[in-house]
């Protein structure tokens, strides 16, 4: 069934071209690079283990430099190696080859920690005389940022302990849990996971009520595996946080983040507050469905006069690019090159992981995109997304490796920004007002699903992580119960939650992976609607600043890199105003 709608869709050889990184794993450049970068680690923990507090301003740039080359030798095996098994989780060579690459990592990691360690540690005085330098001006945030985890570090013997473990530890349930996934198969068609979830936008409730059904058998069939890893990762974090003395599980990600705990407390808190503007959605689309109650598997139900036709892989590049080229010609240029040079991959494929993502790889290459690809509205939306970030990923390369590095909250503007171009070059094409008010919707659920679902699933890891603290480990019918009580808080009576969709937690890789990320979502969402309506008011002037933001990549803090558009992100007025937003376009449909 994937082979017939890849050949009818014209996604069958739109696979990426990993030669850019390497030929196959059995090429004789990955032993190679694998041996130099292990060298190069030797020579650096030679040189400069024990003396990071006498080193003058230009040696000091001599060690940042060298790390960061090693980094990027590092990034381009880590890479392939992740994305030649993300498409053959199937595959036992594939696995084989990730994990070795995930222990070569730790090998070398172990050789290298001392810098931050010595860095960290070095007195505020005697940094800051540093970081004043000329000489180190290109990696000065780089440097201010590592000196934030000083308080969250070990020993260089319990630092050096971790690393050593950790290819048999997160990464490695994480892997697990993609490879359960990625065998899983479901109803009696065998369909993937994809296929399934595709299945929930058909406009035939049948069809809905077969494929959620599907998916829960499926994830029961799995349950006690997926139930067991999930707890192992909740653990796993609560023991790294504990002996890092974070003071809640939600800080390490809010640090990873460059953003206070109290910034995203009020996020959280503001988007929870407006809860009643999904609920009055769900209650008119209930109407606009004619049904008597709206069920879990009726949310993404297309309204009526939407249009329904299968967009071919062509057509999703030309609608795609032109929605960037309105905006910037730039921007549009460089998401062809996805497309022109085979930096992405679309079709589904019996083992290839489910959803999408974009990876920045390193700056000598270029990222890459996955998708699976069906046809739908949605998808074209994802492709928008996913090269929203590979367009942000390719600007901010030219900073280098250590400074292309962009927080999850940023890294999701440029996606989500790119959703909002897309979604407003198609508004524009379309003049039946039944076809646009039923086009407005599906926008409202998807930013729905960015900020009031993604919040909500933060207030369910909330719980978990608390749970699994407080009472040791979670059943599936706790871990369950959890869910359902978070789901049900943002949608209270205008949805009803079956007690089927309790067990939906467990698909989800986010939780698994980088616990604490899906506020990043949210945080996007509504500071695109607030740059969009900057960018409404500006015109032309907008566009500069916008991609000076994105080629900026993570050289600043997402405080100072927002200035320039005056953001305040502790002003619970300015995450408001967002929502705001959201109210307007409500009240054109209601």
């Amino acid at each position: 069934m994937s082979d017939q709608l890849n050949e009818q869709l014209g996604t069958t050889d739109i696979i990426w071209n990993l030669s850019d990184l390497y030929a196959d794993i059995d090429d004789p450049a990955v032993e190679a690079d694998i041996k130099g970068c292990e060298d190069t680690a030797a020579e650096i923990e030679r040189t400069y283990s024990g003396r990071v507090a006498e080193l003058a301003a230009g040696e000091l740039l001599s060690l940042v430099t060298g790390l960061e080359k090693l980094d990027v030798a590092m990034g381009r095996l880590g890479t392939f190696a992740f994305l030649n098994f993300t498409t053959q989780t199937k595959s036992a060579p594939a696995g084989a080859f990730l994990q070795k690459i995930k222990e070569f990592g730790s090998r070398v990691g172990k050789r290298t920690v001392f810098f931050e360690l010595e860095w960290s540690k070095l007195a505020e005085e005697r940094a800051q005389a540093l970081l004043a330098d000329p000489v180190l001006a290109h990696f000065r945030h780089y440097l201010e940022s590592l000196r934030r985890y000083a308080p969250h570090l070990l020993s260089k013997t319990e630092e050096t302990l971790l690393i050593e473990r950790a290819p048999v530890g997160r990464s490695s349930w994480s892997t697990l849990f993609e490879k359960v996934m990625g065998h899983l198969t479901f109803g009696p068609k065998k369909r993937s996971e994809e296929e399934v979830l595709s299945d929930l936008y058909r406009p035939e409730r049948e069809a809905r009520e077969q494929a959620a059904g599907e998916l829960t058998e499926g994830l029961k069939s799995q349950l006690h595996v997926l139930t067991h890893i999930f707890n192992t990762l909740l653990a796993d974090k609560m023991i790294d946080d504990r002996l890092r003395s974070y003071g809640t599980w939600i800080s390490s990600m809010n640090l990873a983040n460059e953003l206070e705990d109290r910034t995203v407390a009020v996020l959280v808190d503001t988007v929870t507050s407006r809860y009643d503007i999904p609920q009055r959605y769900y209650r008119l689309k209930r109407q606009l469905l004619g049904l008597p109650e709206l069920l879990d598997y009726d949310r993404y139900a297309p309204l009526p006069h939407l249009p329904t036709a299968s967009v071919a892989w062509p057509d999703c590049r030309e609608v795609v690019t032109g929605a960037f080229r309105s905006f910037s010609p730039k921007m549009a240029e460089i998401a062809s090159f996805f497309f022109d040079r085979r930096w992405i991959h679309a079709p589904l494929l019996d083992g290839k992981r489910g959803g999408a993502f974009a990876h920045s790889c390193i700056p000598e290459v270029h990222p890459y995109v996955m998708v699976n690809y069906t046809g739908t509205l949605r998808d074209l939306s994802t492709v928008a997304h996913e090269l929203g970030h590979g367009v942000h990923q390719f600007l901010a390369a030219e900073r280098g490796y250590f400074n292309s590095q962009t927080p999850l909250v940023l890294a999701e503007t440029a996606s989500v920004f790119g959703e909002l171009l897309l979604f407003n070059h198609q508004l524009d094409l379309i003049e039946n007002e039944a076809e646009r008010r039923a086009f407005i919707c599906q926008k409202l659920e998807s930013i729905f699903a960015t900020i009031f679902r993604q919040v909500s699933m933060n207030r369910f890891e909330d719980r978990v992580h608390t749970a699994r603290r407080e009472q040791g480990e979670l059943g599936s019918e706790q871990i369950a119960a959890h869910w359902l009580a978070t789901q049900r808080a943002m949608f209270e009576d205008s949805v009803t939650l079956r007690d089927d969709y309790a067990m939906w937690w467990s698909y989800i890789p986010h939780f698994l992976s980088t616990p604490g990320y899906v506020y990043s979502y949210a945080f996007g969402e509504l500071l695109v609607l607030a740059l969009y309506n900057l960018y409404k008011e500006q015109g032309q002037e907008f566009v500069p600043k916008y991609v000076r933001l994105l080629s900026a990549g993570g050289s600043e803090s997402p405080s100072e890199l927002l200035r320039p558009f005056g953001v305040d992100l502790n002003d619970p007025a300015f995450w408001q105003g967002g929502l705001r937003v959201l109210d307007e376009m409500l009240g054109w449909v209601e």
